[in-house]
């Protein structure tokens, strides 16, 4: 019975969903558009992986963890939001030398992050297809990533990723149903285990020290994404983008929050020796009986859309870096490669690692920017805010560990 109920709630509240996210008048509202581009990266791949990877570091803390990652994910976001108002603006000829030195050296980090992050998101996507067959073997998941990534590199050799890009408007309002629809069957998991007496949480948790405690570190790239906003100046004005910014990790904090919280009760001992990576599916598949190939679909569209906006990005941003007649096209190749290059020499959890580390630095370099911008302008007490973000990225970046390392 609770099965089926978990099932009824699940469609009918990914259908009810449908018609906001698919809601004509909303996709073509500005302000969503501006919101819907951060928040589709902030909550993409996270939301797959964080319930298994946080049951294991935390246990039954999983959600103050999870709340300490969404803060953290805050604070870095407001000194990118302060970099938007104060220092992008004046980044053309004549603007200050460290400003553009600290900018060039931030987009080459951030191109870096996103090798990494292609290699996470199409592994993930291809775990999460062969899950269809049920093949939870590492070297033959690394196969088929290498090959779909691969074929994404000569496409966007081709300048066919655009194309893919434009599909972003219907996977991102997908995955918002299915994740819509798994939070509505895991309350309702929930409502029916209190009533009955039922409900146990487990501490899953190996150990509470110092080391998990660095490997919760190591999971920044769960809240990363509120990055892009700024890079979306050709469309959007400051106050546009720093306004939506707010908005993506508002709701992603609060989506987060609440599923973390729904599905403690389902962490199971420990993560399995193969097919880590698609545990959240195991984990839920008790719950209702169509979550497993709702969040395998899910999985799948999210995960290409975002590997292909971050292999344009990473392509852009390394021909501007480079100041040369280097293509955007010739980028998504360097990419492709390098992505490839991460896969083979790293399991899923250190590329996590990689990645949260590449992107925390890039939050470093931009909360460098900030603390001296608010220097210059003498808000000194802002100055110092940012310069602790930066000690703690210089920290996360020293002492983050793969999970299980």
């Amino acid at each position: 019975m609770t099965t089926s109920a978990a099932n009824i709630a699940l469609l009918l509240v990914g259908a009810g969903a449908a018609f906001v996210f698919f809601n004509p008048r909303l996709l073509k509202s500005r302000i969503w558009r501006a919101t819907v581009t951060p928040l589709a990266s902030i909550i993409g791949s996270g939301f797959l992986v964080a319930g298994p990877i946080l049951g294991h570091t935390a246990g039954t803390s999983a959600w103050l963890a999870m709340a300490g990652l969404c803060l953290m994910g805050y604070l870095f976001g407001a000194a990118i939001r302060h970099n938007i108002v104060h220092v992008q603006p004046g980044l053309g000829h004549g603007a200050n030398p460290t400003a553009r030195v600290l900018e060039r050296l931030s987009n080459l980090t951030l191109a870096l992050s996103y090798f990494i992050s292609v290699a996470y998101y199409l592994t993930l996507f291809s775990a999460f297809g062969l899950r269809f067959v049920d093949m939870t073997n590492p070297a033959v998941i690394r196969i088929a990533a290498t090959a779909v990534i691969a074929a994404a590199g000569l496409i966007g050799g081709f300048g066919g990723l655009r194309a893919m890009e434009r599909v972003e408007v219907f996977t991102v309002g997908f995955k918002f149903c299915v994740i819509a629809g798994v939070i509505a069957a895991l309350a309702v998991a929930m409502t029916n285990a209190i009533a009955g007496g039922s409900l146990l949480w487990r501490d899953t948790a190996d150990a509470h020290g110092f080391n998990e405690l660095r490997m919760i570190l190591g999971l920044v790239i769960l809240v990363q994404g509120f990055e892009t906003s700024r890079y979306l100046g050709a469309e959007y004005d400051a106050a546009e983008r720093v306004r939506t910014m707010k908005y993506a990790q508002w709701i992603s904090s609060g989506v987060y929050m609440v599923f973390i919280l729904l599905v403690t009760p389902h962490f199971a001992h420990g993560l399995p020796e193969q097919g880590g990576e698609t545990a959240i599916i195991d984990m839920l598949r008790p719950v209702a009986s169509i979550i497993a190939p709702a969040l395998i679909l899910a999985a799948l569209a999210s995960q290409l859309s975002a590997a292909a906006a971050d292999m344009n990005g990473s392509g852009g941003l390394l021909a501007e870096a480079a100041k040369t007649k280097l293509d955007v096209r010739f980028g998504n190749v360097i990419t492709a490669v390098a992505a490839i290059a991460v896969i083979w020499v790293a399991d899923i959890y250190e590329i996590i690692v990689w990645a949260s580390k590449t992107f925390v630095a890039y939050y470093g370099l931009q909360a460098l920017q900030a603390a001296l911008s608010s220097w210059r302008m003498k808000r000194h007490a802002e100055a110092a805010m940012y310069a602790l973000l930066v000690a703690l990225a210089a920290t996360i970046v020293a002492i983050a560990i793969p999970t299980g390392g």
